[in-house]
């Protein structure tokens, strides 16, 4: 399981646009998100550095 700090998060529409785009990269990915504390946690195939890239090209700044 790999967590992610991410920043600039805030609604229901921010959530699903992360784990849109990291299931984009592995549709069989485990993508949990914790809007209060700000965080994402990807279990699954793609790589660290993918999935900041998909995070960041959402628009989000991953810490």
């Amino acid at each position: 399981m790999q967590v992610f700090k991410v920043t600039g998060m805030t609604c229901g529409h921010c959530e699903r646009a992360v784990i849109q785009a990291i299931k984009a990269l592995d549709a069989q990915a485990e993508v949990k998100v914790d809007l209060a504390a700000g965080t994402v946690s990807v279990a699954g195939a793609p790589s660290e550095q993918a999935i900041r890239a998909a995070i960041e090209e959402e628009g989000y700044r991953v810490d």
